[in-house]
């Protein structure tokens, strides 16, 4: 599920020595690992992520845990976003990754302090550069409430294109929610007009 929502200010840095798995423009990637768990437990425990991403908060074992368990699934890829003085921004996801079909599907999540300021867009077009351009993927798709605009603006920024809505998909609180659907295909990215995450 996309989404550009706000989370509370975290001055948490990451460690210089990280090595970036991905750069974009303005942004690198780089692999989440268990000393991240306390970072994304918090952003996960904002009431608006758990509207909006969909997602209920867990303890800070059981984010450790899903990290670890994360981390030898071949499935997906998780990665802190980070800005080149390595603050991190955000989370993004390559998740339930088909190599046979050629599919996956895209979570993004960016820190409210970080928002309006073009990032979600890089973050984006660096994970697409990274399933167009080095995984042998065809299809990307995402998903995210019909009433979020910044996400959905990010995406058409980013290319995708709105398939359709899976009516009340999502259940929070008590109250089901619409999410609109969206997909990006390697034909589509190819005909892009942006530089490239390689180009960077």
């Amino acid at each position: 599920m996309i989404d550009v929502i706000e989370i509370a200010r975290d001055e948490h840095h990451t460690e210089p020595g990280r090595e970036p798995s991905w750069r974009g423009k303005t942004v690198s990637l780089v692999a989440v690992d268990v000393d991240d768990a306390e970072l994304l437990h918090g952003w996960r425990s904002d009431p608006v992520a758990a509207h909006h991403f969909g997602i209920w908060p867990r303890s800070l074992s059981a984010t450790r845990g899903r990290i670890e368990h994360d981390s030898d699934d071949d499935d997906r890829d998780d990665f802190l976003v980070l800005l080149p003085d390595s603050t991190p921004i955000g989370h993004i996801a390559l998740t339930c990754q088909d190599i046979v079909n050629g599919t996956a599907q895209v979570e993004l999540m960016l820190a409210r302090e970080h928002r309006r300021h073009g990032h979600g867009t890089n973050v984006l077009d660096a994970l697409v550069d990274l399933a167009f351009g080095e995984l042998p993927l065809y299809r990307l798709t995402a998903e995210t409430h019909t009433d979020n605009a910044p996400a959905l603006t990010t995406l058409t920024k980013a290319g995708f294109t709105r398939e359709g809505i899976s009516r009340a998909a999502c259940l929070h609180r008590g109250r089901r929610h619409d999410l609109a659907v969206h997909s990006l295909l390697r034909p589509e990215w190819e005909e892009l007009n942006r530089p490239r995450a390689w180009d960077a």
